[in-house]
C-alpha cells in the first residue's frame, strides 16, 4: 500500500500543480468545456492513464464541467500516486 504523505510533502507537491487544490485529504480540480460532448471526450481520455497507473479518480460531470478528485482510499488520504496521476491529467486537453 502506498505511504501517506506528510502535510509538508502535500504542500510541496501541490505547489507545482496549477489549477489543483487540496481539501479534506483530497486533490481536486474542475475543468470546463464548451459543451457536454467535449466534457465526455475529456473524461474518456482519462481512462488509459488511470488504468496504466492502477489509480482511478472520482469524477463528477455536470453538463460542461468535470470535477476530478484524487485520493488513495486504501491509505486513507493523499499519496505520491495521487500527485503523479494529477500531473498526467494536467497534460490532457
Amino acid at each position: 500500500m502506498p505511504q501517506l504523505l506528510t502535510e509538508a510533502e502535500i504542500q510541496e507537491n501541490a505547489k507545482v500543480l496549477s489549477g489543483w487544490t487540496v481539501e479534506n485529504s483530497k486533490l481536486q480540480t474542475t475543468r470546463r468545456f464548451k459543451d457536454f460532448i467535449q466534457a465526455i471526450e475529456f473524461v474518456n481520455k482519462l481512462v488509459q492513464p488511470a488504468e496504466s497507473a492502477g489509480h482511478h479518480p472520482d469524477i463528477e460531470i455536470s453538463y460542461n464541467k468535470v470535477k476530478i478528485i484524487l485520493t488513495t482510499h486504501d491509505a486513507g488520504g493523499l499519496t505520491q500516486t495521487d500527485f503523479d496521476v494529477a500531473r498526467v491529467i494536467s497534460q490532457i486537453n
